[in-house]
């Protein structure tokens, strides 16, 4: 696959295709362009990673969607972290639309042009998701511990030149993806996967100690408000842990795995959790809403007794076999 191409990680690979003495003749024995990268005969892990994939066309692609009119409709009485949100909605139903044309140039176009269209597609996944977290991170963590300069802030302004400033980031970096061959370009996602990892998870966790030390002595509820950001920023943690720490786990030790191993298996499986987050995202947003818009109660009604009565069946189950 392409991050296979441009990983950030892989540096051992380059030597073992072009060999020292190689001069002139370098574009006579260059190999021909492969979709695959090397790795024709060990595609498993690359179709692991577009198996995931094809879940967020299914699935992510409607969520983001929903989720997008979700804050539309939501637009008069609108959170801080809405414009977030609904860049993080934007990019990730992008990025859900394009496996489709990943498997037809695998297996038809075999087209080097539209290899580069599907690298910036990647830049973009790579960089947009842990940003605009960052940002909602960011704007909960200083709502909670600093409210009176949450409250000097609170002019949509100032998220909008954020926002501007990291669509200015991921499309430099998806550009710079896209070009290839750029000296070091393999630290910068190094740099900022550690980075923001390293932040939302330090940042949500000083929220939720904050968030639960104010309920104070003798107290067994929280305030309303103070629950609705508790229960956002654990939902955030929750993906961040899932989604981030597979990749900041595994990439580390690069050096353990054989170039070929690392690049056909463990990077495909490393790149598959942070994609599967185009689905992941939007579910757990949709999940903390009271209820679901453009959907009936008698919709809802029918899903819930459906549940209810599967629930019943199975915990019928086990009195009859005793």
């Amino acid at each position: 696959m392409e991050r296979n191409v441009s990983s950030p990680f892989v540096t051992t690979s380059l030597p073992t295709r072009l060999p020292l003495n190689t001069t002139g003749d370098i574009n006579a024995t260059a190999k021909p362009f492969s979709v695959f990268d090397g790795c024709d005969h060990q595609v498993e892990g690359i179709l692991f990673d577009l198996t995931l994939q094809c879940i967020n066309v299914l699935v992510g692609i409607p969520a983001n969607l929903l989720v997008i009119a979700v804050l539309i409709r939501n637009r008069k009485e609108p959170s801080t972290s809405d414009i977030f949100l609904g860049c993080l909605a934007f990019m990730d139903a992008y990025f859900s639309a394009i496996p489709p044309i990943i498997l037809l140039n695998l297996y038809h176009w075999q087209s080097k042009g539209v290899w580069s269209a599907i690298k910036f597609s990647y830049g973009v996944k790579d960089t947009s998701g842990p940003l605009f977290l960052s940002c909602i991170c960011l704007d909960r963590f200083v709502a909670v511990l600093f409210p009176i300069l949450f409250g000097q802030l609170k002019h949509i302004k100032y998220r909008l030149s954020l926002s501007v400033l990291v669509f200015c980031l991921t499309f430099a970096y998806s550009a710079a993806k896209t070009v290839g061959g750029l000296p070091n370009f393999e630290k910068v996602f190094t740099g900022e996967i550690l980075a923001t990892f390293t932040w939302m998870v330090v940042c949500n966790g000083s929220i939720l100690w904050a968030l639960k030390r104010s309920r104070g002595a003798g107290k067994d509820e929280m305030h309303p408000m103070k629950k609705k950001a508790f229960k956002m920023v654990l939902s955030i943690l929750c993906i961040i842990v899932f989604n981030y720490l597979p990749p900041v786990a595994l990439f580390p030790f690069e050096d353990i795995y054989s170039p070929d191993v690392f690049r056909c298996y463990v990077q495909p499986v490393g790149f598959a959790f942070l994609n599967i987050s185009s689905t992941i995202q939007p579910l757990v947003y949709l999940s903390r809403l009271e209820k679901l818009p453009f959907l009936s109660d008698a919709c809802v009604q029918k899903f819930c007794c459906c549940c209810v009565f599967a629930e019943h069946k199975t915990n019928k189950t086990p009195t009859a076999q005793n």
